[in-house]
């Protein structure tokens, strides 16, 4: 994996590159929609590529190793194959979903142990397992195993999970460099910084996951609760101190208006599964600010979705009939909602990219942020 560095911005920390994966090529800043079981909640891959022009999609190990399991996905030849979508994809460890989704866990140096979500099964994740899994799933990046601390949480407790999350990497890089991908092409294997909000703690997390050389570098235990300005202050901590030639991916962030601002402290990569599921529940995401379908304003509005929009759907359906799908929860409500806000994002960051190559990103990006907060 390469990532070249195309342009910088003057005034920000905003940069524009190409991520070369095998898969094809990523151009950053970037927006992964999320589809955590094999498939982007809603949306076809047909969708996924011609009309949101996604250029890279998430999976979740958690989830894919519950079901449909490592042996369905090694005889199909991996996730791509499984699922027929021939462009990068990025595979997270699982780490988040034990912590979220299980009762039942316990965190030992030797991993996670948790039952299943599903069945109540027992389990168990190591640093090196949970390489060997993604190895099988065949994500173009996976994810090391961590502990991502809640919020809040005391000084004492993120500095003991941070240390651990260090152990665990140091074991998990070990074993990806001792063993080979199932397919045709190679994988890269990305760090995550934790640390909580502590601002010492994420000095030292970013030093000791800058210092293990990986192929790119990843922004954890975000967005978990804490006030918004105390996640762009440990952004801007982080990115000080992981390398700028590297991708800089930050996990499960989040609305419009944090990824500009990501961007502008120097991220390249974000995902979040807000588009999706906020646009199943009614929440509409437009360059003229936010729309809440399921108001009673929209009840007679027979205009476009979004006139400005790039996605077929915007043009194609009015508001009023999508406000009369959402209101009797008809399965078509949450196809439309998904490809609309998804073709939002993927069209944010790709104007975002424009205005970093034209210089003029710092003053639009102030403006589309105040515009964005907008609701309507």
């Amino acid at each position: 994996m390469k990532f070249e560095i195309i342009k910088k911005d003057t005034e920000t920390k905003a940069k524009t590159g190409i991520l070369h994966t095998e898969h094809g090529k990523i151009e950053t800043p970037i927006f992964m929609p999320v589809g955590t079981v094999g498939s982007v909640k809603a949306v076809h891959q047909k969708e996924l590529e011609e009309d949101i022009k996604a250029q890279i999609i998430l999976g979740n190990t958690y989830h894919l190793y519950l079901r449909p399991g490592t042996e369905i996905l090694k005889q199909a030849g991996g996730l791509h194959k499984f699922i027929n979508w021939n462009k990068p994809i990025l595979t997270d460890s699982g780490g988040y979903q034990v912590f979220s989704l299980s009762e039942i866990r316990k965190i030992t140096e030797e991993g996670v142990r948790f039952s299943s979500h599903i069945d109540g099964s027992k389990h168990l994740f190591t640093p090196e397992n949970v390489v060997d899994t993604e190895r099988i799933i065949g994500a173009d990046i996976m994810m090391a195993l961590d502990e991502c601390p809640p919020y809040p949480a005391d000084y004492s407790y993120v500095k003991k999970s941070m240390n651990l999350t260090h152990r665990w990497l140091k074991r998990g890089v070990e074993h990806f460099k001792k063993t080979e991908g199932f397919y045709d092409y190679k994988q890269a294997y990305f760090p995550i910084v934790q640390g909580g909000t502590f601002k010492d703690l994420r000095i030292q997390s970013a030093e000791f996951i800058a210092s293990q050389d990986c192929d790119g570098n990843a922004i954890g235990g975000l967005s978990v609760g804490e006030p918004t300005d105390m996640m762009y202050e440990m952004i801007e901590v982080v990115n000080t101190i992981l390398p700028e030639n590297k991708p800089r991916y930050l996990m499960g962030v989040g609305t419009p208006e944090n990824i500009l601002e990501g961007i502008a402290l120097g991220v390249d990569m974000f995902d979040c599964v807000m588009p999706t599921r906020n646009g199943r529940n009614g929440m509409l995401f437009t360059w003229q600010g936010r729309i809440n379908i399921k108001n009673k304003k929209w009840e007679n509005d027979f205009s476009p979705l979004d006139e400005t929009g790039t996605s077929f759907v915007d043009s194609y359906y009015t508001k009023a009939y999508v406000r009369h799908l959402i209101k009797s929860q008809e399965r078509l409500a949450a196809q439309i909602a998904s490809i609309h806000n998804l073709a939002f994002y993927l069209e944010l960051v790709r104007v975002a990219r424009e205005k970093i190559k034209d210089g003029t990103f710092a003053k639009w990006e102030k403006k589309t942020i105040k515009q964005l907060s907008v609701r309507l």
